[in-house]
């Protein structure tokens, strides 16, 4: 593969947060499984589990916890000034986008009793982002390679955390052994609409080369106002 296709498959990658209800073809879901399963993560450990989840009354179950816990996130987003506020909580609650029209949906968990196969001082030493990072950053691989693999099929994907307020729920739901974690969810399917223009940074403004450019270090307003602009890029996703 050239790196200009590979780029260019980089950048045609979009989330989508409304979907057509269209379906799949199983085989297009097989690739994209197989590209989660090709993943790299710490010492080879592999530790993610994939739930496929197409019955449609299990996505519209799944859709409503989610929902049903938002309403604790939007309590708190609300204390944050509007600016900065997530553009998915500057709409109305009942006016959020979801994935209850979403065809399929991956869930993706992980296996930490895996985590044993990294070396044992990972344990004990907080580097890298903590003892747990490496587990935690494998089914990042996962999540990521399988959204690179939608984008060839020109389906759009969600990266869903799994925080503490659902994942019990999520279990039950769907018969997940209490020994696992639910890291994130990851419905796919034919975007709604058509994503808004991609944003990103300009290279030359996040590159340093042999040392940190403190030329390039941004101030906590600056940081502040950057934040606030993401919000205003964002905001057209979320709306109906």
């Amino acid at each position: 593969m050239e790196i200009d296709t590979l780029l260019d498959l980089m950048r045609r990658r979009r989330s989508a947060r409304r979907f057509k209800p269209d379906p799949i073809p199983d085989e297009h879901i097989q690739k994209i499984l197989e590209a989660g399963r090709w993943a790299m993560s710490g010492a080879n450990g592999q530790p993610w589990e994939f739930v496929v989840v197409k019955d449609r009354d299990l996505i519209q179950e799944v859709a409503r916890i989610r929902r049903d816990c938002q309403k604790h996130t939007r309590v708190m987003e609300e204390s944050r000034v509007k600016e900065l506020r997530h553009a998915a909580y500057l709409v109305p609650a009942n006016e959020m986008p979801g994935f209850k029209d979403a065809p399929v949906v991956i869930v993706i968990c992980g296996d930490p009793r895996v985590y044993q196969a990294t070396v044992v001082a990972a344990h004990f030493y907080a580097g890298d982002g903590g003892p747990m990072a490496t587990f935690h950053k494998s089914i990042g691989n996962a999540t990521q390679f399988i959204h690179l693999a939608a984008a060839v099929f020109g389906l759009g994907a969600q990266w869903i955390s799994v925080d503490s307020t659902w994942e019990g729920q999520l279990k039950r739901l769907l018969d997940i052994p209490e020994m696992l974690s639910v890291q994130t969810i990851v419905p796919i399917g034919y975007p709604h609409h058509k994503p808004a223009p991609p944003f990103r940074r300009k290279l030359d403004e996040m590159v340093h080369y042999d040392k940190y450019d403190s030329a390039k270090f941004r101030t906590d307003e600056q940081i502040q106002e950057y934040i606030a602009d993401l919000r205003r890029r964002s905001l057209p996703a979320y709306q109906a």
